[in-house]
């Protein structure tokens, strides 16, 4: 065998120097993966997390623009001048002069307050040249109230003395629970109070107790559970209207259910018809079939996650899967201290395209479309281009690998707000109104069983929808208890959060609302606070 060459030994050198600079680098690289993990582990230990905000450190969010401009071929986007000498809009100049003028709604009370020296003289003595005059805020115990309702008997003065005597006396007034000790305006101040402010029951008890009021926990438990009943045909036709709409929104979260030896784990979901209602729902299991419960003869668009429990509906083509950015994005911020050249280049990209929806505003669903063909599509093509580049250098199992993978693997939903300038480019207004349940749990904690559960998605159901619509929750409650009773079944949704303003103003509504004696009670009362 022939010696080799001066040249050959120096490409073979050339070689192996490559090589062994390669293992330093993917030596380098896991052991700052290494490092990272044990300061996550030292945090976790110590009981300190990081910020949950996905953004940017300071600087780095040009930094991802002039990456994103390069990929792209655009003029970045030019950084803003330091906050001193930034231009400000004239509202934001504005600051506050004085006190904010206080609602004219609160009853009002007069305290007039006479100087010593008149007093002892008397007003006789003195001529009044003005008043000086300020009002302050105070408050006064909870304004409950006993409704007595008494209902006279009657007979007639002609009749006939061999006759059968005939007793006259009006029906009982009628109640949301029938024979109940509790109004409609109580019973709304329970609900909103436990599901609205998140109180649990123990407290609630606690706070009635201090205004002089005994009910106990179990009685308003009882209250609740025959309420649900009550306003379930409203919630199920709201529903029914969801699923006509062009594309709805869905998430869940989990939730404890109390058990004998230790709480299990049920689920909330969360249904969201844009500009219609925000409907929750409970389900004992996390899969197909709560699924299917929850969207039961829905076809349209469907913005989620990309979970597993979905995919059975895609199949068919009916309902079609609309991913969201924002979980691609999240994906990407994890990899940010492993990798941050390559993860600041993909959020610059992502962030583009949320900039561009930021432009466009409230436009009509077709300019919106127009204006994501010309700008957005540029960008998700790029995107995903560069991800198939990257991808055969992305080591396995670390946060960029699964980064790419999940963008790849959903490209074809993530794509799915080009085509329709209705869909959303994110799944963050349903996360949002999941946060309502998780708000609540971290006050009660759990939910006693599956049927408590089930009352509590009941109501949330309404109080979140009353936000959509900016109703105000007890005033709509105390008079959605006052007409469900008797209101014609065919004509329920008309009670919904999303048809109340234009209901309310009705003839029909006015008079059968003025009717109720304990709404019309507690209105007389709040207008006149000291008669009795």
């Amino acid at each position: 065998m022939a010696p080799a060459s001066a040249d050959e030994l120096r490409a073979e050198y050339e070689r192996l120097t490559a090589e062994v600079a390669k293992l330093r680098d993917e030596r380098e690289h896991y052991h700052a993966l290494y490092l990272e993990m044990l300061e996550k582990m030292r945090k976790l230990e110590l009981g300190l997390l990081g910020q949950r905000a996905e953004r940017l450190p300071a600087g780095d969010g040009q930094l991802s623009m002039a990456l994103l401009a390069e990929l792209i071929g655009r003029e970045p986007t030019p950084e803003p001048p330091p906050a001193e000498k930034r231009t400000v809009r004239a509202h934001e100049r504005v600051k506050p002069t004085g006190r904010k003028p206080l609602p004219e709604s609160l009853p009002l009370v007069e305290v007039e307050i006479i100087p010593l020296e008149v007093i002892e003289t008397g007003r006789a003595a003195f001529e009044q040249i003005g008043v000086e005059v300020s009002e302050t805020l105070e408050w006064r115990p909870a304004s409950a109230l006993i409704v007595r309702t008494l209902r006279p008997k009657f007979v007639r003065k002609d009749r006939e003395r061999n006759a059968e005597t005939q007793v006259l006396i009006a029906s009982p007034a009628e109640l949301p629970i029938e024979r109940g000790l509790a109004g409609p305006g109580f019973l709304a101040d329970t609900i909103v109070r436990r599901w609205q402010d998140h109180l649990p029951l123990h407290r609630l008890e606690e706070i009635y107790a201090r205004e002089d009021l005994d009910v106990a926990r179990s009685t308003m438990c009882g209250w609740h559970e025959k309420l649900a009943e009550l306003v379930r045909p409203l919630v199920d036709a709201m529903f029914a209207d969801a699923r006509g709409a062009p594309y709805l929104c869905t998430d869940a979260t989990g939730v404890l259910v109390q058990a004998k030896e230790k709480c299990r784990v049920g689920h909330f979901w969360v249904l969201v018809a844009p500009g219609k209602h925000v409907l929750y729902r409970y389900s004992a299991r996390h899969d197909g079939a709560a699924v299917d419960a929850l969207l039961a003869g829905y076809e349209g668009y469907l913005v989620a996650d990309a979970h597993a429990v979905y995919d059975h509906l895609f199949v068919n083509g009916k309902v079609v899967e609309v991913a969201c950015w924002a979980h691609a994005r999240r994906y990407w911020f994890k990899a940010l201290d492993s990798e941050p050249e390559r993860a600041r280049v993909a959020l610059g990209l992502i962030g583009e395209l949320f900039r561009i929806e930021r432009s466009a505003g409230d436009v009509p669903a077709r300019e919106r479309l127009a204006l994501r063909g010309r700008e957005s599509w540029p960008v998700v093509d790029k995107f995903f281009s560069w991800c198939k580049t990257e991808a055969p250098r992305a080591l396995d199992d670390t946060p960029i690998a699964k980064a790419i993978g999940y963008a790849l693997n959903q490209r074809t939903a993530l794509e799915r707000f080009l085509e329709d300038g209705r869909l959303p480019l994110h799944n963050n207004g349903s996360e949002q109104a999941l946060r309502r349940e998780v708000i609540g749990r971290k006050n009660w904690l759990f939910v006693g069983n599956d049927d408590a559960a089930e009352v509590n998605a009941t109501f949330v159901s309404l109080l979140a929808s009353c936000r959509m619509h900016g109703v105000e929750p007890w005033a709509y409650l105390r008079d959605l208890f006052c007409l469900l009773p008797s209101w014609p079944a065919k004509r329920v949704l008309d009670l919904a959060p999303v048809n109340w303003r234009k209901t309310r103003e009705q003839q029909e509504t006015q008079q059968r609302l003025a009717a109720n004696p304990f709404r019309r009670a507690a209105l007389d009362l709040a207008k006149h606070p000291d008669s009795k």
